[in-house]
């Protein structure tokens, strides 16, 4: 699916920065909506109160927007749906990529690497897909333009290595832990480079290889599409690259894509994914990762942790007390609330 044609109150109407700050507290509640839940074994119902958290924080954001690509088919998730309007109906228009909850099981297990996450451009401007499945490759600013998705990963790993004046082995990739990535992960250490596996959340990890000091050079591998046009947007700002094509995982993924037209083959370049530079890219922690600390509770409320991405902060990292606590969670049998996060 290509982007659609943009509306007249689109293109450079929108100002992203403005805009990113709406997006900064609807991630923060969404964030927040998930703490009462992480640690419990149940990754639905933190989902269900992420999803149900940024609808309405969104529905405050000034202009037109509108989602174009996010989670739920996929992992029959209570999703904020393809197609739906969000913000106040008044002013520019936007389209919206979105992950209320990136790293769900992190979060049911209350392990390190869940995030809220958003992406922004104006109307028209960003790719949708009804696909669930991209490889992706994905560099920073100081291998961009010497990668290629259809080379073989040691091609890539040496035009990487060349580019930062490295060696082979010295070069660190970020892989998904999947069965799907078994033959790439023995030929990524095969050819000499690291791999640092992880079992979820593509935009968390290939925030890594974008950001200067993240701790990686380059992530790839098969991922969510959602995700790909959230990390394409990062890596548009960042001065990255990305290079993307749809991989279908099942007959019914593929006869789907085979049946909106796309060419399953071809390959998506930053323009294809986001094609305006007038975009923003916001997350939030909803537990630890390598970036930034979960929400933390304080004497006068919660101090949230979160990542910026503007045309004028590349990136900006806010930290930012939210006077309420996070809202109660109720146990799904007995309807009791569950106790309260410890301050």
């Amino acid at each position: 699916m290509s982007p659609v044609e943009a509306s007249p109150t689109s293109a450079t109407a929108l100002d992203p920065e403005s805009v990113a700050l709406h997006l900064l507290v609807a991630t923060q509640e969404a964030a927040m909506a998930c703490v009462p839940w992480v640690g419990r074994g149940d990754k639905e119902a933190a989902d269900a109160a992420a999803v149900a958290a940024l609808r309405s924080s969104l529905a405050l954001v000034p202009g037109q927007g509108r989602v174009v690509i996010g989670e739920g088919e996929k992992d029959d998730a209570p999703m904020l749906y393809v197609g739906e309007e969000l913000g106040t109906g008044d002013g520019a228009g936007w389209d919206l990529a979105v992950d209320p909850l990136e790293g769900t099981n992190y979060c049911a297990r209350g392990a390190e690497g869940a995030i809220a996450v958003l992406s922004v451009a104006p109307r028209g401007t960003m790719w949708g897909t009804s696909g669930w499945y991209m490889d992706k490759l994905v560099v920073g600013p100081g291998a961009a333009g010497v990668v290629d998705i259809t080379a073989p990963v040691e091609d890539n790993l040496r035009r990487v290595a060349d580019a930062l004046g490295k060696a082979v082995e010295e070069v660190v990739t970020i892989v998904l832990d999947k069965p799907r990535h078994t033959e790439l992960i023995a030929r990524i250490r095969s050819a000499g480079a690291s791999v640092i596996e992880i079992r979820d959340g593509d935009v968390m990890g290939s925030l890594l290889a974008l950001v200067p000091g993240g701790g990686a050079d380059i992530a790839l591998g098969v991922g969510g599409a959602p995700e790909g046009v959230l990390t394409a947007c990062a890596a548009r700002l960042l001065g990255g690259e990305m290079q993307g094509r749809l991989a279908p995982q099942s007959d019914e993924e593929r006869t789907l894509l085979e049946g909106d037209g796309v060419d399953i083959d071809a390959v998506l370049h930053l323009d294809d994914l986001v094609a305006h530079d007038a975009c923003a890219f916001v997350a939030t922690a909803v537990t630890d990762n390598t970036m930034m600390p979960a929400p933390q509770a304080t004497a006068d409320g919660w101090r949230t942790s979160s990542v910026i991405v503007t045309p004028r902060h590349r990136p900006l990292f806010v930290q930012a007390l939210v006077p309420s606590g996070p809202p109660t969670a109720y146990d799904a049998a007995s309807e009791d609330p569950l106790p309260a996060p410890k301050r």
